[in-house]
């Protein structure tokens, strides 16, 4: 079975023991309250020695004796939830009894753990007595748990305790507002711990004082504040990316890129032989995701490019031979984007990245950021309008559309450093990044235009080849053409009003 996901929305309550249940058939919208069901849970919970896992406040569970039986993963969540991953047990390959954490459950974690072993740190015996709660068509708005728990954490002593439990399935957060108060009212107490687990675990689990930009930084400030925004982007995107969550590829190669700007654009300040290194190993990981994204991308433009074609005048099996080619781009880019992040130098990449963030290799030559991020942003600016003159001077089209793909590059750059100096120069970089942005954008048009006529011309070879009528990739191509000289024209109109004034 593929493993399921949903978002976990819960309240928890300490509560002692001789507490008595209250009324949950008063609450607001409740009708009536189903007949209690008695689950006798255990659950194993793993981590590597240094408690990895629970120090991003990630939970990896192995869990028997209720209606989800499985591998259970759960990440921090927005707006009060926690996303659940749910992994079913795999009786048939023996893993029930040897206890090993299946590489696939490894896999949504692997970016927190990379190659250090998983073993067991705690174990939960628990007697949960469930009450449904009802709406007046017999629907379940809620699940009220009244949970007796005995924790042993790995070479320690049992401890039990009595908790609560309120979690939502097709109700909404005005009832765990109203079942809180409720619950409170009778002695409840909101819960001494995000978790059973970390309850359980207590002061082993390793603290990390968070960092804060501070009210007059450096320019090191700024960048470790931005770059440390990617690092946390790449951890968050990692687990997406394997479990195949849509655009999840592309929000992870925007992360690299954009730490891979900074160090460019930060060298004054952070030591060039170290961001160097970092910066090919990015651009390494970011060329593994690429081919995947990329036939991502022209699928979908594609699709609705040949459908906007006259009927009578698409000659052939075009769409699916295009579709067909591009699946298959696309299955061996995200193998080969799977095999690198299970690599041990990906691991080794993100090691590196996490001493980045924590001791930034810091210059002498770093100075109160207000005025010298102006003086890093002025470079790129004029790395920039460098190589929108040689695309001027380009002597063929050919030429001009590998210049113009370096002005988007160089486009991409100013706008990434512009975002990083928001926090010093405020609406002056917003506006600076906005601007470049649209730059970006437009010479996006123009590459993926490069790009995709590549391609139809690849394919048309091959058509012919096979004594096909090429017809219709003739026509694709030559809106392709237009498509890049009308996004050429708009750059060239767009350039002048970029106007740097820092």
């Amino acid at each position: 079975m593929a493993p399921t996901e949903q978002l976990e929305i819960e309240t928890k309550y300490d509560v002692d023991e001789s507490t008595i249940l209250p009324a949950l058939h008063e609450l607001p919208g409740v009708a009536s309250v189903a007949q209690p069901v008695t689950l006798d849970l255990e659950a194993t919970y793993y981590d590597t020695a240094e408690l990895d896992l629970a120090a991003n406040k990630v939970t990896l569970r192995r869990r028997t004796g209720g209606e989800d039986d499985g591998w259970h993963v759960k990440f921090p969540g927005t707006s009060g939830g926690r996303l659940e991953v749910r992994h079913p047990l795999d009786e048939s390959a023996g893993e029930v009894s040897v206890g090993v954490v299946p590489v696939e459950v490894v896999g949504t974690v692997r970016v927190l753990v990379r190659d250090r072993a998983l073993e067991p740190v705690v174990t939960l015996r628990t007697r949960r007595v469930v009450h449904r709660l009802l709406d007046a068509d017999g629907g379940v708005l809620a699940e009220f748990a009244d949970d007796r728990v005995t924790a042993t954490v790995t070479g320690g002593e049992p401890e039990s305790w009595r908790e609560w439990e309120v979690e939502l399935v097709d109700g909404d957060n005005a009832l765990l507002e109203d079942a809180g108060e409720l619950l409170l009212g009778v002695g409840a107490r909101p819960a001494s711990g995000p978790s059973k687990l970390a309850r359980a675990l207590g002061d082993r689990v390793p603290s990390y004082a968070e960092w804060t930009l501070p009210n007059k930084p450096l320019t090191s400030d700024l960048f470790r504040a931005y770059a440390g925004a990617q690092v946390n982007a790449i951890r968050e995107r990692d687990p997406e990316v394997r479990r195949d969550v849509p655009d999840s590829i592309h929000k992870f190669r925007v992360a690299t890129r954009r730490l891979r700007s900074a160090l460019a654009t930060y060298r004054p300040v952070i030591d060039r032989a170290a961001g160097d290194e970092i910066r090919a190993e990015l651009k390494w990981l970011a060329g593994e995701l690429g081919a995947a994204r990329d036939a991502e991308v022209q699928r979908e433009h594609f699709a609705a490019e040949v459908a906007e074609q006259p009927v009578e005048l698409v000659i052939g099996r075009v769409a699916g031979r295009i579709d067909d080619h591009l699946r298959g781009v696309y299955q061996e880019g995200r193998a080969a984007a799977l095999a690198a992040l299970e690599s041990e130098r990906y691991f080794r990449l993100l090691d590196a990245l996490d001493e980045l963030i924590a001791r930034p290799p810091v210059t002498t030559d770093d100075h109160k950021a207000k005025k010298q991020i102006r003086e890093l942003l002025h470079h790129d600016y004029r790395r920039m309008r460098k190589a929108v003159r040689r695309s001027e001077s380009a002597p063929t089209i050919a030429d001009q559309d590998h210049e113009l793909h370096e002005v988007r590059k160089a486009a991409k750059r100013l706008r990434y450093a512009a975002e990083s100096a928001v926090p010093v120069l405020a609406e002056d970089a917003a506006t600076l990044a906005v601007r470049a942005e649209e730059i970006q954008e437009v010479l996006g048009e123009h590459q993926d235009s490069v790009v995709s006529r590549d391609l139809l011309h690849h394919l048309s070879l091959q058509v012919f080849a096979d004594g096909g009528n090429t017809f219709t990739y003739g026509r694709l191509h030559a809106a392709e053409e237009s498509r890049a000289t009308t996004s050429r024209a708009a750059f060239y109109n767009l350039w002048p009003t970029l106007n740097f004034h820092l």
